[in-house]
């Protein structure tokens, strides 16, 4: 039963938080508290804790203990292609993007080998910061070949690139490559984003390209961790 005793704790936090007695953003009691009220080593207690950590209920955060996170995360296809302004709609949620920065650059060595473009080419590139729920919690880094896309403008890139590509310049854009890796905050993550003490960002790189297989664009959306869950569906063949 003893060893065993760390599974208890783990679900009857787990309950608690699922319940709605441990609010999301809430800092759980320490470990010497919760060894104390549990009546157990701060050892088992460590082991609960790093049980809730991996199903998702609390995260570690240096300085500041174990933080209940929010159990209602936006599901991200991984497979799909999904605007913000359509994810956030299907949410629910007050929504809104920031622009914080919308030029045509010079492509660098980098920006030629993922767009497949020259260095005589010019490319869109469009920083922007989303927000739900007044929580800034993904920054995307989009490179839009300007071949493609001739013109933007601040009101299309706060509402939907997408649906001015797909209903304003007829293009239907088809499939996308992506990369999915977990990387520590960049400063400009820092400055950008909600992080709350969180110590690494999810990105997701994605290799955009048409109908007709044309590489439209590259980006870069750097999410908060705690707030995606990355969603897919998987058959085996036979």
């Amino acid at each position: 039963m003893k060893t065993n005793k760390y599974l208890m704790i783990y679900q009857e936090i787990s309950q608690q938080i699922e319940r709605g007695e441990w609010a999301p953003g809430v800092q759980l009691p320490s470990e010497n508290e919760l060894a104390e009220r549990y009546e157990t080593s701060r050892e088992t207690i460590r082991k609960a804790l790093t049980l809730l950590a991996q199903r998702g209920f609390i995260q570690k955060i240096r300085g500041k203990g174990s933080i209940v996170l929010d159990l209602a995360k936006f599901d991200f296809p991984v497979s799909g292609l999904v605007s913000f302004k359509e994810l956030a709609l299907k949410s629910g949620k007050s929504w809104k993007t920031e622009v914080h920065e919308l030029d045509v650059v010079t492509p660098d060595r980098f920006l030629q080998q993922q767009l497949k473009v020259e260095k005589e080419d010019r490319v869109w590139k469009v920083t922007r910061v989303r927000e739900m729920n007044g929580e800034k919690i993904i920054l995307d880094k989009d490179f839009f070949n300007q071949q493609y896309v001739t013109e933007l403008t601040y009101e299309i890139c706060e509402n939907s690139v997408y649906e001015y590509i797909e209903n304003e310049l007829g293009l239907n854009i088809s499939f996308a490559k992506k990369e999915i890796v977990v990387e520590q905050p960049t400063e400009e993550d820092l400055a950008l984003l909600s992080l709350d003490g969180f110590h690494n960002v999810v990105v997701v790189k994605n290799h955009v390209y048409l109908d007709d297989a044309s590489l439209l664009q590259y980006t870069e959306s750097r999410h908060r961790p705690d707030k995606f869950r990355f969603v897919d569906f998987a058959r085996r063949n036979h």
